[in-house]
């Protein structure tokens, strides 16, 4: 949903209905146009940001206290009553209005889903349900832009208004299947509610014929969560879990590198993704052609996500995030470069530009796209995932209010008018993600949970995580800290009986 609206927002930009409705005319600009003002282009982009700010903020501390599910199901509630804000508006403040007020449900999406979605599947499928969420996203798009494209032609308001209208039919069948779905099992035993943990876990097995009964398996499983939670408050001397712990010793780390790697998605020149029929059109392509060139470029988005699946089977989350970040690297200095041969008149450039942005879409959703949803869900400890999570998407947030500011400026031909040399900019800042991941992103593959806490306790350098060995459990020392020998004797039993690797083989390659 979010996907379809922020593209649906950034597209109207280019869209003639919409502009001939909400923009203004300028007589002295190639003959006479219509166009978005650049400063309420920028104000519009930002309110979405503005919204999901607080949205994460509080859909973090109401997740603590009825959960996943409920949260999310009051979220979409909210989706269905706020669109009727964009579909009766009569002016650009109002889409502004209509824009914050999405963007608190849209805050709880962002982060419980990728959560949810890292709590409740094993180890082995981790990286495909995370990452499911960049294809919602990608789908989201295209079918945005489709919608655009059947109404381009269109100078009536129902051709903005519908594509508004369509976004009434998904919350409630989305409900309904998160009604029926499992809470989070984490999320359970931190509450102390170990029955309602092994029932809902018990519904995530499925254990084969001839395997050990599902009932003793959902048990352990409680068990070694349990565990892991309670040594977790032992190291950091506290039972409750607040913002403020995730700057607190091994888990500013943690945060840190979360918050650079959403951060890292967000600079890296994905924002010409979402302007990309405005860019085209900047750089010298038909309106027609721009939006078709927008439907091709998401098919290759949801291409590029479905071949991310098996290319994290067989790689690294740290190798396909770093290589992405280095292959957009090129791609935006070249569409940089191509934008100076504009300029100087060369106007078939102009497709190259596109083919351009075809492939760093395609190269952007096989890589650091997907990945980043399942890296910033694994690095945070289980104790302070969600609020982790929150804290980095906010980070991502802030560059995006920053990023919806400029942007506009560097496209608009009444403002700054950089058009394709806008990759030169992006270019950059890519290549300085790339340099820091090189740097401090570590590897996570092939690690459960409970041993990413060990390694990031002991402090073992990035470019080490993947080759260093890992005790899980210390009975000594667990016995030590919690005093009972119930304690020795259940961390004793899920050290033998890991439960991943009961279900599921586990690659550390």
């Amino acid at each position: 949903m979010e996907g379809y609206q922020t593209n649906l927002l950034n597209s109207f930009y280019g869209f003639p209905a919409f502009k001939e409705h909400f923009g203004t005319f300028y007589p002295e600009k190639d003959g006479g146009v219509w166009e978005i003002p650049a400063h309420w282009q920028t104000s519009l982009s930002m309110c979405v940001y503005v919204g999901e700010f607080f949205g994460l903020f509080v859909a973090g501390l109401v997740s603590d206290r009825i959960g996943y599910r409920w949260t999310l199901i009051g979220a979409l509630m909210m989706v269905a009553g706020f669109i009727f804000v964009l579909f009766f508006s009569t002016s650009l403040g109002m889409i502004a209005a209509g824009e914050i007020l999405l963007g608190i449900p849209w805050g709880a999406f962002q982060t419980l889903t990728v959560t949810y979605a890292s709590e409740v599947c094993p180890l082995v499928l981790r990286v495909y349900l995370t990452t499911w969420v960049n294809l919602c996203w990608v789908i989201g798009q295209l079918i945005s832009s489709c919608m655009l494209k059947g109404f381009s032609s269109s100078n009536s308001a129902i051709a903005y208004k519908i594509p508004w209208a369509i976004q009434w039919v998904w919350p409630i069948p989305i409900a309904v299947g998160i009604y029926f779905a499992p809470e989070s099992p984490y999320w359970l035993v931190n509450k102390g509610k170990f029955k309602e943990a092994k029932h809902s876990m018990e519904r995530l097995l499925t254990i084969t014929e001839g395997t050990t009964d599902k009932s003793f398996i959902a048990q352990q499983m409680v068990n070694k969560i349990e565990l892991t939670l309670k040594q977790r408050e032992a190291e950091e001397n506290s039972s409750s879990a607040s913002y403020l712990d995730c700057f607190k010793n091994g888990n500013w780390r943690r945060t840190r590198i979360g918050a650079l790697t959403w951060l890292s998605q967000n600079i890296c020149g994905s924002s010409l993704m979402g302007y990309s029929s405005y860019f085209l059109i900047q750089a010298g392509m038909s309106e027609s052609n721009s939006f078709t060139f927008t439907i091709i470029q998401y098919i290759f988005g949801v291409i590029g996500t479905l071949g991310s699946w098996f290319l994290a089977k067989n790689a690294g989350r740290f190798t396909i995030y770093f290589y992405g970040l280095c292959t957009l690297s090129v791609i935006l200095v070249i569409v940089g470069a191509l934008g100076i041969a504009i300029d100087k008149g060369a106007n078939n450039a102009s497709w190259g530009v596109g083919v351009l942005l075809l492939f760093f879409t395609f190269s952007y959703d096989f890589t650091v796209g997907p990945l980043c949803y399942c890296i910033v869900t694994e690095i945070p400890s289980s104790r302070l995932r969600t609020k982790s999570v929150v804290i980095s998407r906010n980070v991502y947030n802030l560059a995006g209010i920053v990023i919806a500011i400029i942007t506009p400026y560097m496209l608009n031909p009444t403002a700054w008018n950089w058009r394709a040399k806008t990759g030169f900019f992006w270019g950059g800042f890519c290549i300085a993600s790339s340099i820091w991941a090189w740097f401090e992103l570590p590897e996570t593959k092939g690690r459960t949970f409970a041993e990413l806490d060990v390694l990031f306790a002991q402090g073992v350098p990035a470019r080490k995580f993947r080759t260093t060995p890992v005790e899980i459990f210390n009975s000594d020392e667990l016995i030590g800290k919690f005093g009972t020998d119930g304690v020795k004797a259940m961390a004793q039993h899920v050290e033998d009986t890991d439960d991943e690797e009961m279900i599921h083989p586990i690659d550390r390659t």
